[in-house]
């Protein structure tokens, strides 16, 4: 069980509660907190007070004084005015992320949110109840307006969730799950949908992909080096530490503590005095790659406990003020920063692949062929690595130097965060792809050169990973072995291999 305060949510519970479907419940000590807020809200009703998106329009209309009798109705039209998003639906895990996020900013009780909302949010993610929700639309500044009001269409019981793993409507799953919809009162409307909780979620996932991506990557690049009887003095202990560069230190000590026991790595002036940079400067690009982790991971921790809606209300001052921490710079840049080193493993990777599949700089058979001439091999899975490159050299261009006006120009720099993150997860697909077909391609080698010389760990994952794919021994469908091989590293705990202190976890 997660117990939510606000403050304290980590990255493991994230993803315990959307991988592993673990139940959330409300701390107590928050509850207090959240009724003192909502309290707050609505004296200050009683005594007119004049707050923006409470009593007022919103955005160009915020001087639009809205009377008493029209405060439920305006909250409910804001949602349904701003359910805007196009395109095809977030993932159900992304979804499901959404609702932990943005129950967890509003429980810090500066939203002026009623207990029975939050409560809303907790009995979906309890129940697996996962709003349908558009990926295209957000800005990323006033909020992710246009998601955020497809997730808060659910909690009125109106539109479309996945429950059961089925699509359906709200109405039907809520009756399924002896749920009854949710009625906005004042101030509701907004607190559910100025928020970051679409960037973040989809942050949040890419992270959490990535880090395991990562490992993997590294695994498959130690078979890779196997294959083409790399030279293992390039991951010395000495030359990473004068550089200084603690992730490069790192992946240079896995890498040797991986291969210590390979009979297929040489030392330096044995077949050549130097590899190639694709192999010779893996830790110095995968470490590079790691720093982007870990940026990402630090902004995206604070974010997963950020108030982030827009006004809040401080109830120990008594004030209620509007500014403007929706806005999604920190988390845009996090995402296209990330999305330089996403980029960076799936180019380094395609250029193993060129080296074990090009005659001219190896000596295996030509594509890895087991009959070269008659069947290609290989051949074609550089070509579809290199177009997953070059694809994701477009998407890597940076989404937070653009800005378009909004809201009759009230909303005038706006950070295009989603659109960040959503890159970000699609290069990650792509790159996922990359490192298969390099598995592929690693394997093959490593079957010439001999399994049974190979290091303990890499032979390990070669012998997991031939339950998935296995040996070439003729032209196949090679898209099937692809896909499966991806599959099997996004989701197998088999593959799940994480290498810490030199040691490896499974």
């Amino acid at each position: 069980m997660v117990i939510l305060t606000g403050e304290t949510l980590t990255m493991e519970e994230v993803r315990r509660v959307v991988f592993d479907h673990e139940l959330v419940s409300l701390a107590g000590s928050s509850r207090e907190k959240i009724m003192t807020s909502r309290q707050t809200v609505e004296q200050m009703l009683v005594e007119k007070q004049t707050m923006y998106g409470i009593n007022t329009g919103f955005g160009k209309f915020s001087d639009v004084v809205i009377g008493d009798d029209d405060l439920d109705a305006l909250q409910l039209n804001l949602i349904h005015s701003h359910a805007c998003g196009v395109g095809e639906p977030f993932s159900e895990k992304i979804s499901r992320a959404m609702l932990l996020l943005r129950a967890n900013a509003l429980i810090q009780g500066y939203s002026g949110v009623r207990p029975e909302l939050i409560e809303q949010f907790l009995d979906f993610l309890n129940e697996g109840i996962h709003p349908v929700i558009p990926q295209q639309g957000s800005l990323g500044a006033s909020g992710d307006l246009a998601p955020l009001s497809h997730l808060a269409l659910a909690l009125l019981g109106e539109g479309e969730v996945f429950y059961n793993s089925e699509r359906t409507t709200t109405e039907e799953a809520l009756n399924s799950a002896g749920l009854s919809p949710i009625t906005l009162k004042a101030k509701e409307g907004l607190a559910l949908i100025n928020g970051t909780q679409a960037m973040t979620a989809v942050g949040v996932i890419t992270y959490l992909e990535m880090e395991k991506m990562l490992y993997q990557s590294e695994q498959v690049a130690a078979m890779t080096l196997e294959g083409l009887h790399g030279i293992i003095d390039a991951f010395d202990a000495d030359l990473h530490r004068v550089r200084g560069h603690q992730e490069q230190m790192d992946v240079a000590e896995r890498f040797r503590e991986t291969l210590r026991d390979s009979g297929l790595t040489t030392r330096q002036g044995e077949l050549r005095v130097q590899d190639a940079y694709s192999l010779r400067c893996i830790p110095q690009v995968l470490g590079a790659a790691w720093q982007t982790v870990h940026y990402a991971k630090e902004k995206l921790e604070t974010e997963i406990n950020a108030v982030t809606d827009n006004p809040l209300i401080f109830s120990e001052e008594n004030k209620v003020i509007s500014g403007g921490n929706f806005h999604g710079e920190p988390i845009a840049f996090a995402m296209d920063f990330l999305k330089l080193g996403i980029a960076e493993v799936a180019n380094v990777a395609e250029r193993r692949i060129e080296r074990l599949v090009n005659p001219q700089l190896n000596d295996l058979p030509p594509f890895l062929s087991p009959n070269p001439g008659l069947e290609s091999g290989a051949m074609i899975m550089q070509y579809s690595a290199a177009s997953l490159v070059s694809e994701n050299k477009t998407l890597a261009h940076p989404a937070s130097v653009d800005s378009i006006p909004s809201s009759a120009n009230q909303e005038d720099h706006v950070s295009m965060g989603t659109i960040a993150a959503r890159h970000a997860l699609q290069m990650l697909q792509n790159t996922r792809n990359v490192v298969a077909i390099e598995l592929i391609c690693a394997m093959q080698a490593a079957a010439f050169r001999g399994v049974e010389q190979m290091a303990s760990a890499t032979r390990e994952f070669y012998e997991n990973a031939r339950k998935i794919v296995p040996e070439i021994t003729k032209d196949r469908i090679f898209s099937n072995d692809i896909e499966k091989l991806a599959n099997w590293l996004k989701d197998s705990e088999e593959s799940n291999v994480y290498r810490k202190g030199g040691v490896l976890h499974e």
